[in-house]
């Protein structure tokens, strides 16, 4: 029998999303249904499992899935006995301390004897007993914005992206506490089969990933501009440099982490760099 990875993926929402859409292009073919449970690969030996997200960290912990693939906070929160295997850069968020808009903010210790509504008991306890500050924290499960509003609690601690919902109900944010990210979370006691499929995994995750955050990058430059240019455009280990038609000018060809080449591109232009073309990448593989 054909060993599998399983794979616990949460079964719906933006995360799911994401989730899918990385193993689609780490060339992973599979079905996916919104009625279906589960759904395996019949390209690459994985399993995937649709489950909801709180529950994942459970599942790899006691083996139901080898992996599971959840928000950084919730896998901190649940404090189950599993391995960190990879940060993902995607569905990036922040947990944050808000209070009603019209309440004036002194600081942190403005919670020192109050209440706070939360789905994050432990890691907002945690932060808390760092602070030296002591609150009562009611925990509860969705909708905890409306908490002030009903007399519930003085502020909460919530999940924020935009902070559009916040504005919505009338709150300000006024502490920011966690950063969180998708994270890839293993089974601590996977087998040397499992473990082999992992690792061709993950060297198709890092390829994607490594492609996401890099760019290809062409430009036109005089030879005597060449040195200069070469040294602000590093590539994997050095540029490409091809002469052109026109004589005295050849074309450069390099690989740059997008947010360094906006750092650079203004010494680019000054150094005598023409035509900049920047060409997303798929994969890439060091």
């Amino acid at each position: 029998m054909e060993t599998l990875l399983r794979i616990a993926v949460q079964k719906s929402g933006r995360l799911s999303e994401d989730s899918l859409k990385l193993f689609k292009e780490c060339g992973i073919k599979f079905i996916n249904s919104t009625k279906k449970l589960k759904s395996a690969s019949h390209n690459f030996p994985v399993e995937f499992l649709f489950l909801r997200d709180d529950d994942i960290p459970g599942y790899v912990e006691d083996g139901v899935a080898d992996l599971g693939i959840v928000g950084e906070n919730v896998s901190a929160e649940k404090q189950k006995e599993v391995d960190l295997i990879k940060k993902l850069g995607f569905s990036k968020c922040r947990l944050s301390l808000a209070i009603p808009r019209e309440v004036e903010y002194s600081g942190v210790t403005f919670f020192e004897g109050k209440s706070i509504a939360t789905s994050y008991p432990v890691i907002l306890g945690e932060y808390l007993a760092k602070q030296g500050v002591t609150c009562d924290i009611q925990e509860i499960s969705g909708s905890v914005e409306i908490a002030p509003g009903i007399g519930l609690a003085d502020g909460i601690c919530d999940i924020v992206s935009s902070g559009s919902t916040l504005i919505g109900n009338g709150l300000k944010e006024v502490e920011k506490i966690y950063k969180s990210e998708a994270v890839l979370i293993g089974n601590k006691n996977l087998s040397a089969e499992k473990k082999e499929i992992l690792d061709k995994l993950t060297f198709r995750i890092d390829a994607v990933l490594s492609g996401k955050s890099n760019k290809y990058v062409l430009l036109n430059a005089p030879n005597d501009a060449i040195d200069r240019i070469v040294s602000l455009l590093p590539g994997m280990r050095s540029p490409t440099i091809v002469p052109l038609a026109t004589e005295g000018w050849s074309s450069i060809h390099s690989v740059i982490n997008e947010d360094e080449f906006w750092d650079k591109i203004e010494e680019l232009r000054a150094a005598g760099a023409e035509g900049v073309l920047i060409v997303p990448i798929e994969k890439m593989i060091s």
